[in-house]
């Protein structure tokens, strides 16, 4: 377990040399509808390849958004934006346990690693439960449930395969525009949606 504190996530100013990128950002789609892996593009479809599948698959992973889901099968909407909450209260707070659960622990760190591992390609990586809850964290979130968000709902509801890819955005704690790209996480001989994955892609970076 990591002994670290996630970074605060501050608001920094624009950078000039990301103008240029704004105005074409503008002009893209909102956001893609759930698909297949095959239906990206061969640049995104070599990314899930290298990087995303190889972390849906791992059983480390997948041992711990079971052992997630089996604490929250049963946790109502209230207790859901209690948690969350408690996350939101926690920012930049001394006293973090919420937040140190999903941020400290062993899997979050193998997400660190791979960002590392990525060279700047990806930026972030986030695991969540059946319920839309974070499980581990690369870096922190500003909230603790991601459930209304369409990271989980156009994967996980959708079923083993489902995957997202989210609009271009500008990320202000890193100040980067960032693409997130998301994928069912599933039980690899059933196939049993079990949550979902995200990766922060660098866009500036992709292909």
């Amino acid at each position: 377990m990591s002994n670290r504190r996630p970074p605060n996530r501050r608001h920094r100013p624009r950078h000039a040399r990301y103008a240029a990128l704004a105005l074409a950002v503008a002009l893209l789609p909102i956001a893609s509808p759930p698909a297949r892996a095959e239906a990206l593009s061969p640049q995104l479809q070599a990314i899930v390849t290298q990087y995303v599948g190889p972390l849906v698959g791992d059983p480390a992973l997948i041992a711990a958004v079971r052992a997630q889901n089996a604490e929250t099968a049963d946790y109502d909407e209230a207790g859901i934006a209690a948690l969350d909450a408690h996350w939101k209260s926690e920012i930049g707070a001394s006293e973090i346990p919420t937040i140190s659960k999903v941020w400290g622990n062993a899997v979050a760190d193998q997400l660190r690693a791979q960002v590392e591992a990525s060279g700047g390609l990806i930026r972030e990586v986030l695991l969540m439960d059946a319920r839309g809850l974070n499980v581990a964290v690369s870096h922190l979130t500003s909230d603790y449930w991601q459930g209304d968000e369409d990271k989980y709902l156009e994967t996980y509801p959708h079923g083993a395969g489902a995957v997202h890819l989210g609009p271009v955005e500008f990320d202000e704690s890193s100040q980067v525009y960032m693409q997130q790209l998301s994928m069912t996480v599933s039980d690899p001989q059933s196939g049993e949606p079990l949550g979902a994955l995200t990766i922060g892609l660098d866009a500036e970076r992709l292909p």
